[in-house]
């Protein structure tokens, strides 16, 4: 067995909420990894609100669902539409401020985590290695909580043009939108954040094992450092947390390697090109054929909170569709998952890394 399937099957034998004793565990097993590699370690304890990732979601879903049908009633009445409009607007965007800056101060749900972080001597990193240990269950997968992002959002846009461009005269193609919208917010409100069900092996017990794996692998003459997360699966509350304190730098995010499907670079903000194109070369040299896109609307990863930050960072990742349909479900677990991706990642992010340090 090699020490990347070694680390995914201690990582992943058990959920890990955030906060847990499981995760507890499984952080310690990290850092004992580490230090055996050369790295000194620290714990972050930090503090959060389990509300915004709990409930943002869910609320965005019925605030879709009644601007809906205020937009609907409003072809009679356009008094309506503003009120759609305002309505709408003030509840997404307090719910997208809970869901970033507010996720740390928000009074309600208050939550404790922990990060852990290595480095190697004194001198600050100029390259970190970063994954998130925690894992969530939800009653939908990530595709369906992808499709209803996108799907409420063209059916509140269907709406509105067809307030402007036929007045809203036409019943059944109103009707028909005002259903489509009610369908798509449906995986939306039941995007509710539970703890148990499943194990977390590709969400992200596969991307510690990758990044715990490629710091093994690093030379120890090498100036990166490991960032451990936690509360990602809480709207990046650990990630947001630690970067606060931290100057930008570049980091190489690691989040669910697939055993199928194609090796995937991702980012948000402007896009990385010269990082990107290392981290595609070290791919190259290992035989992989790798894509670079834009986050999917409605999926989030520690590069996100990093990006906002000011950090040159992207986020590894291997899947398909497939792979988006067992995140955060009950068939994310070791029975699903060899971990036959995991050492080729982990050597093209210590190739990236050595090339960057």
């Amino acid at each position: 067995m090699s020490g990347a399937s070694r680390h995914l099957e201690t990582i992943a034998s058990k959920p890990r909420p955030a906060g847990s004793a499981a995760a507890a565990d499984a952080r310690a097993y990290c850092k004992e990894v580490l230090e055996a590699a050369g790295f000194q370690t620290v714990e972050h304890a930090f503090d959060y609100s389990a509300f915004p990732a709990s409930w943002s979601m869910p609320l965005a879903g019925v605030a879709v669902s009644i601007s809906a049908i205020l937009l609907y009633l409003g072809r009679s009445a356009p008094w309506l539409i503003a009120i759609a409009s305002t309505y709408l607007a003030l509840t997404i965007g307090a719910l997208a401020w809970m869901g970033s800056a507010g996720v740390l101060g928000f009074p309600l749900m208050r939550r404790r985590g922990v990060n852990l972080e290595a480095v190697r001597g004194a001198v600050e990193p100029t390259v970190w290695l970063v994954a998130h240990l925690d894992s969530k269950w939800q009653p939908v997968s990530m595709i369906a909580r992808v499709a209803g992002v996108v799907g409420t959002t063209a059916g509140i846009i269907a709406l509105f043009a067809l307030l402007l461009v036929r007045g809203g005269r036409s019943d059944s193609i109103a009707a028909a939108m005002l259903m489509f919208t009610w369908l798509a917010s449906t995986p939306l409100m039941l995007s509710i954040v539970g703890s148990a069900y499943n194990s977390g092996a590709l969400d992200n017990a596969s991307g510690v094992a990758a990044v715990i794996a490629a710091a093994e692998l690093a030379k120890r003459e090498l100036r990166i450092g490991v960032l451990i997360t936690d509360g990602e699966e809480l709207a990046l509350a650990g990630a947001r947390a630690w970067v606060k304190s931290r100057r930008p730098a570049v980091a190489l995010n690691c989040d669910s390697l697939d055993d199928d499907g194609q090796l995937t670079v991702m980012y948000s903000g402007p896009r990385p090109d010269a990082l990107a194109s290392r981290l595609v070369r070290a791919a190259s040299a290992q035989g992989e054929n790798t894509r670079v896109m834009r986050l999917i609307p409605g999926v989030l990863t520690d590069s996100v909170a990093l990006a906002s930050a000011g950090w040159e960072t992207l986020t590894l990742s291997r899947g398909s569709f497939r792979t988006l349909q067992r995140v955060h479900t009950s068939r994310d677990t070791l029975a699903h998952l060899r971990g036959t991706s995991i050492d080729v990642a982990a050597r093209i992010l210590a190739d990236t890394a050595t090339e960057l340090g």
